[in-house]
């Protein structure tokens, strides 16, 4: 806890929160996904591992879960925590580059992108640039799973993406909304 709140005090713009989400909004994060199925999924800013948790202990032997963070403290965390689980892959880096990073793996697309980034506090100009790219990675099927703290950035996912669900999570502190989207026909926004 400590540690998390020493990297929001230093980066608070990539951080977005004192503390690491709750176990509630972790299980609440994973209801949308069908974990038979899902043959990749990613993680953008898995942070301390809250997230990672659940996606580790839910998914198919099979399933690759790679794992995008860009901070160096919380990527050493995620290395101990889960170096030795198979399927898991951490990534030290920007989620702007998931097509990347998935293509080193074999995929053109994948099933799931689960996010803990703070596109709240994010500059527009980086959270444009992760939605362009997640809106290819996910291609036609797949889908992407986001929490907010408020509902002010859904007309900014809906230039994106068709908002499928919205579940709200009251027992984390704060409440949190779980957005659950899927590409639709529009075009990519520039």
């Amino acid at each position: 806890m400590l540690r998390f709140l020493v990297q929001f005090l230093k980066y608070p713009k990539s951080i977005g929160a004192v503390a690491p989400s709750g176990k509630f909004l972790a299980k609440k994060m994973m209801q949308p996904v069908n974990f038979q199925n899902a043959a990749c999924i990613v993680e953008y800013g898995p942070g301390t591992g809250v997230f990672t948790k659940e996606l580790v202990k839910r998914k198919n032997k099979k399933t690759k879960l790679i794992l995008i963070e860009q901070n160096q403290l919380f990527c050493k965390i995620l290395k101990r925590k889960f170096k030795n689980q198979p399927g898991v892959y951490i990534i030290e880096g920007s989620a702007e580059n998931v097509n990347k990073y998935i293509d080193k793996f074999g995929f053109k697309t994948v099933d799931y992108i689960i996010s803990g980034l703070p596109f709240a506090s994010l500059p527009p100009e980086l959270s444009k640039n992760i939605l362009k790219e997640t809106k290819k990675a996910i291609g036609k099927r797949g889908r992407f799973i986001t929490f907010q703290y408020s509902m002010v950035k859904r007309k900014f996912f809906e230039q994106y993406f068709k908002i499928c669900g919205c579940l709200l999570e009251m027992c984390n502190i704060p409440p949190a909304y779980v957005l659950v989207m899927k590409n639709s026909n529009s075009k990519i926004p520039i």
